[in-house]
């Protein structure tokens, strides 16, 4: 298994279990069965509404015997209510007690985007409930996340959904860098900008949403939205390996060098994803990919752009 390195030396299973969108009742057995099949990465987030059963599929691993903590990675993230400051280690608090852990490996800023603490764990009704990022700046919640760190409740801190502009800002403003940035990315959204970036900054990335997100919610999808899953040169490329399409994206992710969390409940589909680790494209099929890129995205933050937000898909994206 490919792993990212940090610079106090601790390494990131390349490939992980992604838990968002997994129901109640459905995310117990599959991180227990992840964790059988060899997988050592667990994402996470307060956000996803599951991490207290994934807190007991983890002590339940524990006791078991099936992995120590210390071979376990376990990434979680803050969520946009709980931007302030001093809300920053109350809300980690709240994930280590629903994780059963004394820490996590890995705590991100869920996205560049402030609201007010009234909309609790969820999303706002209405452009009211958001707050600018003048009202509550990304600097003022890194200073919240350094201090997690700084407290040993998390042992690395970094963001997610955040542009070159973002995160220039926060390393022109923080006293710490973030060590890792997690972004939508796939072969029609490679964001090859972005990775240039983060690799020259010493950022690393996690693409999320891998496989195209075909169960997003409805809410995301477009009538007209491509499919990456059926897309024919991945075809074609599975073809060549005898793999399946979903496990020519996730090594696609792992050549680039960065950390991929496909998410699934089915047993079978989590033992082909971490599978994934074993099919070795060559230059041919990198190039046959790259050439695919749309610049799309499936994940478009259009719940933080509504008619009357603060935010627009161009300070959420671009700036």
């Amino acid at each position: 298994m490919e792993n990212l390195k940090f610079k106090n030396g601790d390494t990131m299973p390349a490939i992980g279990l992604g838990t968002w969108k997994s129901a109640p009742g459905d995310v117990y057995n599959a991180v227990l069965t992840a964790i059988r099949s060899g997988y050592r990465h667990i994402d996470c987030a307060a956000i996803y509404g599951n991490e207290a059963e994934v807190g007991e599929a983890l002590k339940k691993a524990f006791s078991d015997g099936l992995v120590k903590r210390e071979e376990l990675w376990v990434t979680s993230k803050l969520w946009n209510s709980k931007h302030r400051e001093e809300q920053v280690i109350p809300a980690l608090e709240q994930t280590l007690k629903d994780l059963q852990l004394e820490y996590v490996n890995l705590y991100l800023m869920h996205w560049p985007v402030a609201l007010k603490e009234e909309v609790g764990i969820g999303f706002p009704e209405g452009p009211d409930q958001l707050l600018s990022l003048e009202e509550i700046p990304l600097a003022e919640t890194w200073i919240g996340l350094e201090k997690t760190q700084q407290k040993g409740m998390a042992k690395h801190i970094g963001v997610s959904n955040f542009s070159i502009k973002k995160l220039e800002d926060l390393i022109q403003h923080g006293t710490s860098r973030p060590e890792m940035n997690q972004v939508e990315m796939h072969p029609y959204l490679q964001q090859n900008e972005l990775v240039a970036f983060c690799k020259e900054e010493g950022i690393h990335i996690t693409a999320y949403s891998p496989l195209g997100s075909g169960d997003r919610p409805a809410r995301s999808k477009a009538a007209d939205a491509p499919v990456l899953m059926e897309d024919e040169s991945i075809h074609r490329i599975a073809q060549k390996h005898d793999c399946s399409p979903a496990q020519v994206l996730i090594s696609w992710a792992v050549r680039r060098n960065t950390a991929v969390i496909p998410k699934s409940v089915n047993p079978e589909r989590i033992q082909q994803n971490i599978d994934a680790a074993q099919v070795m494209l060559d230059e041919e099929d990198m190039k046959t990919i790259a050439g695919l890129d749309k610049h799309y995205r499936f994940i478009n933050g259009a719940i933080w752009t509504m008619e009357g937000s603060v935010y627009n898909q161009s300070n959420l994206w671009d700036e």
